[in-house]
């Protein structure tokens, strides 16, 4: 299947650039996917969507101050530092703009010369990996110069940082947020906790492959990033109980869902552990554990519009966007959202 399949065309204006007032006043466009049927409706009334016993799978990962403004040390040229995840001894992959000032062998340095890095390699995808040097822990040194990186499509500045992260957020590790998590509200738990609908949570760390677009031809062509996870035995065991008890699993978002099936198995049971998944879902993926997806709409020609595909067709899905489309939903992260059931 060419990549092409998943291009669609969206108005530039569609593209959210600020979260809503309320984060449950998003619009939600429901998908059946047995019947082909569409429905429109607000966040606020997803709770009536879900039965009792069903059971939501969330990810409680956070959005860390990835974002560093800096500069070379012996030039002075300024840099930009995105780091995407850890590596051992201090080591971290990251992203630098512009890359021709972040050569091997360059240190560049980020606050009052509180943090240094210096680049050590470049990989084939041109990703740095970098040293980090600091006398205080980097965790403080982040919280203090860093900042929350946003996706590139957003341009208007995020004045409350905190509307980039989910009410439920907990682990620190990712470079963007699990999107289809940031409508979620008090008012809207507790009315799923009267509808007697479970939650559960899992962790996958979001990496900046997120926002990129596939280049290949084919589908098949493309490799896809790894991202750390971690599922409890905890959980594990509610998500079997609900399976066997006849309830839904409904994963909060395509990072949700990559860890469930990552860790399921053919028979629908699934298992708890933690570690980096390269599972990469496109049309023509057996679904084992997931079987209803909230998710937010997604960029063209992605591996996230790909997953989607996959679980109620590239045909249905194409048609619920031109729908949204022509109805003036919100896209992207901070957009409205979308229930496939």
């Amino acid at each position: 299947m060419k990549t092409e399949a998943f291009d669609y065309d969206l108005p530039v204006e569609l593209i959210a650039q600020e979260p809503l007032a309320q984060r449950d006043a998003s619009r939600l466009l429901v998908l059946r996917r047995k019947e082909g049927t569409l429905e429109h409706t607000c966040f606020r009334q997803l709770p009536l969507y879900l039965e009792r016993g069903d059971l939501l799978v969330m990810n409680d990962t956070r959005v860390f101050p990835a974002r560093l403004l800096g500069r070379q040390d012996r030039k002075g040229g300024s840099v930009e530092l995105l780091l995407l995840r850890p590596l051992e001894d201090g080591k971290w992959e990251a992203l630098c703009k512009p890359g021709k000032r972040a050569k091997p062998g360059e240190v560049l340095v980020f606050g009052d010369a509180e943090l240094r890095a210096e680049v050590l390699t470049v990989t084939p995808t041109g990703e740095r990996i970098v040293s980090l040097h600091s006398e205080k822990p980097l965790e403080t040194i982040l919280s203090s110069i860093g900042q929350v990186p946003l996706p590139p499509y957003i341009k208007k500045e995020l004045y409350e940082p905190e509307r980039y992260q989910t009410v439920y957020a907990r682990h620190s590790g990712s470079v963007a947020a699990p999107t289809a998590g940031l409508h979620f509200t008090e008012r809207v738990f507790s009315d799923l906790q009267q509808r007697d609908v479970g939650l559960v949570f899992l962790t996958l760390h979001v990496g900046v492959g997120t926002f990129r677009p596939v280049k290949e031809e084919y589908v098949t062509q493309h490799r896809m990033h790894s991202e750390w996870f971690s599922l409890s035995p905890e959980a594990v065991e509610q998500i079997n109980r609900t399976k066997e008890k006849g309830g839904r699993i409904v994963s909060v978002g395509t990072t949700s869902c990559r860890v469930l099936e990552t860790l399921g198995d053919n028979k629908g049971r699934i298992r708890s552990g933690e570690g980096e998944t390269d599972l990469y879902i496109y049309p023509g993926y057996r679904f084992k554990i997931v079987d209803a997806l909230l998710t937010n709409f997604h960029l063209p020609r992605s591996t996230l519009l790909m997953l989607v595909s996959a679980f109620a067709s590239r045909e249905l899905i194409l048609h619920a966007y031109a729908e949204a489309v022509r109805e003036r939903y919100r896209f992207f992260s901070f957009g409205d959202a979308m229930l496939i059931i």
